[in-house]
């Protein structure tokens, strides 16, 4: 099966499918048992992500378990800053620790010589996925938005408030915009790479895009991201393209209007009727079953599976979550809910 018959490139190009294609964000990883013994196999989560072979092992047991209709390739969005030098560390319970970059003194350190070196090991899971997968599965590659990423570089690692990167970025956006500008150079490179070696569909996690108020949103989420894009799509001119604006609100028309993007991801928070009339008319969407409801499932998870369906399925659209699965998924109610998606017929 070539890519443009595979169901999420057709969605993602505008088709409206008998049935959407799904997958879930975060679907390899730790509500799953076989997930656990590879990473215990591999020593740490950094290992993991560095290690070809099991990260291409993790990113095919959903697909094994679950017959998703793509795959996302097993990475961090915090690879790009540990490949430009910023140390990285991640601590059980703690998540990821960086040394901060708060100052244009320590920007400097960062470098863009050897990225592509640091990140070989990525590409080359992306190669052995391309090969492995099952003809009629989409490989996902994908990438951390330069604001998020920039987030945890200068918090040094997750926050509440962000308050001390929305400090920089409205005190000196000009100082910050080398960051930024920095990150938008990398990412186009490393997804670049991920394209070339086999990845037939590319998201942005735009994670913390709800943290920033209207014109900085505009500035550091949409623009960065529209540059992205639109040099992918001078290299790529067929390459599907998805953006997550998490916690956009009302910003994700202002998203999916100027960035270029084929889909906008949408969080639990997004009104459907809301995302049928405004976003569908302009752009695919992909969402947007609560995480939460996929824990507790039921009656109250299919319910709403079917109300999404129903109301988003008379477009282009992919099935997913508004984030990703939590740990304590249990395995089964995944299963329910791939076993009623692909039940569907509009």
């Amino acid at each position: 099966m070539g890519t443009d018959d595979k169901l999420l490139v057709r969605a993602l190009r505008g088709e409206t499918l008998s049935r959407p294609p799904f997958w879930l964000m975060r679907q390899a990883g730790r509500h799953l048992a076989e997930y656990r013994a590879v990473r215990e196999q591999a020593g740490n989560f950094l290992d993991l992500c560095y290690a070809p072979d099991l990260a291409t092992e993790v990113t095919l047991q959903p697909i094994r378990r679950y017959g998703m209709d793509a795959a996302i390739l097993f990475a961090d969005i915090l690879l790009i800053p540990d490949a430009l030098g910023q140390p990285l560390d991640y601590r059980e319970g703690e998540g990821p620790i960086l040394e901060p970059v708060r100052s244009p003194a320590e920007l400097s350190r960062l470098q863009l010589d050897g990225l592509h070196d640091h990140l070989a090991p990525v590409y080359e899971t992306v190669a052995r996925l391309s090969r492995e997968l099952p003809a009629e599965v989409t490989l996902i590659g994908f990438a951390g938005a330069p604001w998020t990423v920039a987030t945890y570089m200068v918090e040094g690692g997750g926050s509440r408030d962000h308050a001390i990167v929305k400090q920089w970025a409205l005190a000196d956006p000009d100082s910050f915009a080398e960051l930024i500008d920095l990150l938008v150079t990398a990412t186009i490179g490393y997804l670049s790479r991920q394209v070339r070696a086999g990845a037939e569909v590319i998201q942005l996690f735009d994670t913390w895009a709800g943290a920033l108020p209207e014109l900085a949103f505009q500035r550091w989420c949409v623009e960065p991201v529209r540059r992205i894009v639109e040099v992918l799509r001078g290299e790529f001119p067929d390459l599907p393209i998805i953006g997550f604006p998490r916690g956009a609100g009302a910003g994700y028309l202002n998203f999916a209007g100027r960035t270029g993007v084929d889909a906008v991801g949408l969080d639990w928070t997004v009104p459907l009727e809301w995302a049928r009339e405004k976003l569908q008319s302009q752009s695919a969407v992909q969402g947007n079953l609560d995480p939460r409801l996929l824990v507790v499932g039921g009656e109250a998870m299919e319910a709403e599976i079917r109300r999404i369906l129903s109301t988003l399925g008379s477009g282009p659209f992919v099935f997913n979550l508004g984030h990703g699965i939590v740990t304590e998924t249990p395995p089964e109610n995944v299963a329910r809910l791939a076993e009623i998606v692909r039940g569907w017929t509009s």
